[in-house]
């Protein structure tokens, strides 16, 4: 049992539970998603995992642009529904690809390329620890 009382296998469930509401939430919301200086969509790599960046509004998207010392610059960016950056535009990605929304912020999300979130074919292998 944990310090609270709680199973940690309680913990866990609940915890899955909560991810899989705000996975929902992020499919039904429409996102921004800024375009680079070359006309592709704005991307992180780290880890081996390309992260397609995403913002639940403009001020999201100029707060992370100042913190990367790129506030003077115009950002072009089309509002895409979760749903579509998951089960679309992840897969058309080479290699290992998910969705940061509102990166560098305390509300910050990722939605890795894991079962349940990308489509199968997609999936990275965690090796049965999921």
């Amino acid at each position: 049992m944990s310090a609270a009382g709680v199973a940690p296998t309680d913990e866990l469930a609940a915890a899955r539970r909560g991810f899989a509401v705000l996975l929902g939430e992020f499919r039904r919301a429409a996102v921004l998603v800024p375009f680079d200086a070359y006309g592709s969509l704005w991307t992180a790599d780290q880890n081996g995992v390309r992260w397609i960046c995403a913002f639940s509004d403009e001020e999201a998207l100029a707060r992370f642009a100042r913190a990367q010392g790129d506030a003077g610059r115009e950002r072009t960016y089309q509002t895409i529904l979760g749903a579509r950056l998951l089960d679309v535009m992840v897969p058309m990605l080479p290699g290992p690809a998910g969705v940061a929304l509102d990166a560098g912020s305390d509300e910050g999300m990722l939605f890795p390329p894991v079962a349940g979130i990308v489509p199968d074919a997609v999936v990275v292998d965690l090796g049965g620890n999921q």
